[in-house]
């Protein structure tokens, strides 16, 4: 799990690389996430994965209650770029805890993964940690690019590789 988190992340920075950063809240079709939505949406998630992987002292310097308004689950993305983070924020944001999660994830001992999802709200379809933390480093995070992969081309961005 934890080499297909970094291959996400791997790929995630390849996606945003030449993204000029007054383009990173604008939508080039009314209800896309764009880059800047994207990124703080996903940054937000560190701090709930690093006590799961054994890094509960790291997940404060993760942690941004300012964004939950802006980022949290059902929260609109919306085209202005006055409302959101500058791009070096949000991105350097997601980099730092999910590298920081990667890294819990590598020294937890793999029997964790058959514990109970501590997450109650993702309990019934994710019954154990480990699918659990599947889910939300890798499937999670890898729809989210996907839609950082549509936002490019909608843009005319060629591909990354």
């Amino acid at each position: 799990m934890a080499a297909c988190a970094q291959r996400a992340l791997w790929y995630g920075e390849l996606l945003v690389r030449d993204i000029p950063a007054e383009c990173f809240a604008l939508q080039p079709h009314p209800g896309m996430n764009h880059p800047a939505f994207i990124f703080g949406h996903l940054s937000l998630y560190s701090s709930l994965l690093l006590p799961l992987v054994g890094r509960g002292e790291a997940a404060a310097n993760h942690e941004r209650p300012a964004w939950q308004a802006l980022f949290g689950a059902g929260a609109a993305c919306v085209g202005d770029p006055h409302l959101y983070p500058p791009k070096d924020e949000l991105v350097g944001a997601w980099l730092a805890g999910y590298r920081a999660v990667v890294e819990g994830m590598q020294t937890m001992d793999d029997s964790r993964l058959l514990d109970v999802n501590p997450i109650e709200r993702m309990r019934e379809k994710f019954p154990q940690l480990g699918t659990a933390l599947n889910f939300l480093i890798n499937n999670h995070q890898m729809t989210h690019l996907g839609q950082l992969s549509a936002w490019r081309r909608a843009r005319g961005m060629g591909p990354v590789f």
